[in-house]
């Protein structure tokens, strides 16, 4: 049977305190008011629904900075045998 301080230990791991802007924390209560809802879970929802996307997002900028750089020396190189 795990001891006191390994239950507050693991009780503890889930939780995430943060700070957002009083125009934020309002949508979110907003819409769990409108959808008969807690906060927490209209937030839990959200980042559920979020963390695909931002990683969507952030693949694609990926892609586009590298393809960006091969265009880049692609040009740096035509430009060098122009000048040859």
């Amino acid at each position: 049977m795990p001891s006191e301080k390994q239950k507050r230990k693991i009780r503890g791991e889930h939780c995430l305190n943060i700070f957002v802007s009083y125009e934020l924390k309002e949508q979110l209560k907003s819409l769990a008011k409108k959808y008969d809802r807690t906060t927490s879970d209209m937030v839990r929802a959200v980042l559920r629904i979020g963390i695909p996307m931002m990683e969507g997002l952030s693949q694609a900028e990926e892609i586009m900075v590298k393809e960006y750089i091969q265009l880049f020396k692609k040009l740096r190189q035509v430009k060098s045998l122009k000048e040859i």
